[in-house]
């Protein structure tokens, strides 16, 4: 990596998290510990932030289809999308998941990243509130605190265009208060927002306790690719094998997730102990109901478009690299057809 693009990528955070990974500070929701005895390959595998938003992940560890395709995960939650990206980046990390436009600026500054496949097929936020109710026009913001993770996390990004193509101005018209990702919620019951916006399970226990769903951006944005499968094309290149075989893992997963919703409960109730099972097993409903997991692995174009077109408004990516130069289908279709 070239001194320039290093202080570049500095600049957006994403280098900060090899340390904190590697040092250990940040807890593993699920570690893989039987790659030895099993003849198992560990895979060392970053998530943005443990939700539900990556249920298909769970469930794909759960139901023994990593190790059934020769992986052992070791999966860490990095704190955020360019902190997981940074875990790739920096080498301590095989693959990530989480805003795949972190891969696109890193090659548009001309470093490396590759999108594999898609976790996430639409925007798995919803705006969650205690003192207003459901809208479907964004013009009801207007003068309202909005809580969402920092710049440039997706749900930050998805509220501050939606606000700008309404025609309000950020910290005029409407305020976004930027917290660590996944304290929004906690943020929005203290009275220091309006609307949290946020992810499952956090969205359940809020409606728990007393808040309500007021906007969903699932519907509003259409397919979008809200998490991808990021890699370096040196792993790639050097192990295709661990790539395909984490890909087919990730279709397998996928489609289990839709077809078996009841094991798709179970697997988030152990996920999230900590969340009473009726919370758990309401944010499933919802996650499946507005078809937020991805359906399938492969990345479709639309999906892809929808998110550049946000993040070159935004100005955080340019769109000078092509969906064909970003995105390798290949491992994804070579599952769908394995998998029929």
């Amino acid at each position: 990596m070239s001194k320039d693009l290093r202080t570049r990528l500095d600049r957006r955070g994403f280098l900060k998290t090899s340390a904190l990974v590697a040092g250990g500070v940040i807890a593993a929701p699920y570690v893989a510990t039987r790659a030895s005895a099993a003849g198992l390959k560990t895979v060392n595998f970053s998530e943005a932030v443990h939700n539900l938003g990556y249920i298909n992940l769970y469930v794909g560890m759960h139901a023994g289809i990593f190790e059934k395709n020769g992986l052992a995960m070791k999966v860490v939650a990095a704190g955020g999308d360019t902190q997981t990206f940074a875990a790739v980046l920096g080498g301590s990390a095989d693959f990530a998941i989480g805003d795949a436009t972190m891969a696109q600026i890193s090659r548009e500054n001309g470093g490396p990243g590759v999108v594999v496949g898609t976790v996430v097929q639409r925007a798995h936020y919803f705006g969650v509130s205690k003192t207003m109710e459901p809208f479907t026009d964004p013009k009801a913001l207007k003068g309202k605190k909005i809580v969402t993770s920092p710049e440039p996390n997706t749900n930050y990004s998805v509220a501050k265009r939606m606000l700008e193509k309404a025609g309000m101005k950020v910290g005029t018209d409407a305020f976004i208060i930027p917290v660590n990702p996944g304290t929004e919620i906690a943020a929005m019951l203290a009275g220091q927002a309006d609307v949290a916006i946020a992810y499952q399970p956090s969205v359940a226990a809020a409606e728990a306790q007393g808040a309500k769903v007021v906007f969903d951006f699932s519907n509003y944005i259409g397919p979008f690719c809200n998490t991808g499968i990021m890699v370096l094309p040196t792993t790639i290149a050097r192990d295709p094998e661990m790539v395909q075989a984490l890909v087919t893992s990730f279709e397998e997963a996928s489609r289990k997730t839709y077809a078996d919703p009841a094991f798709s409960k179970q697997v988030a109730r152990k996920e999230f102990p900590d969340v009473p099972g009726e919370v758990v097993d309401k944010a499933i409903d919802a996650e499946l109901k507005y078809l937020i997991p991805a359906q399938s692995v492969i990345t479709k174009p639309d999906q892809w478009k929808n998110l550049m077109d946000m993040q070159v408004y935004l100005g955080n990516a340019k769109g000078t690299i092509s969906y064909d130069q970003i995105i390798d289908n290949s491992f994804a279709e070579k599952a769908i057809k394995k998998l029929g």
